[in-house]
């Protein structure tokens, strides 16, 4: 028994000895107010691109193979994604800061 309770007091004091780790959440950071003006729903990729300049990235349209499905362009700039429906701004999403921030999933390619 006094075996017992020693090796739970060692255990405890080992577990308050590590280094707490905390993750940064993607959240926390959409929270704060962006530096820059970000697109709006409804805008027109030209506007877009005059405001915000080209995209670091165009990635492949999705979907359009049916008429349910409209096709979706994205635009990746250092800070967000953001997001058309044919010519027009549906969302716009913030990228991970870091590798060890945690958001959503790498866009597919």
């Amino acid at each position: 028994m006094k075996r017992c309770l020693m090796s739970l007091a060692v255990m405890a004091t080992l577990a308050a000895a590590t280094p707490a780790l905390a993750d940064t959440l993607l959240v926390d950071r959409a929270a704060e107010k962006p530096g820059i003006a970000l697109p709006v729903r409804g805008q027109s990729m030209q506007q877009v691109q005059s405001q915000l300049g080209a995209p670091a990235e165009q990635l492949d349209a999705r979907g359009g193979q049916k008429r349910q499905w409209p096709t979706i362009n994205r635009w990746v700039y250092p800070q967000f994604t953001v997001y058309f429906e044919k010519q027009k701004v549906i969302d716009v999403v913030a990228n991970k800061a870091a590798p060890n921030e945690i958001g959503p999933k790498p866009p597919i390619r």
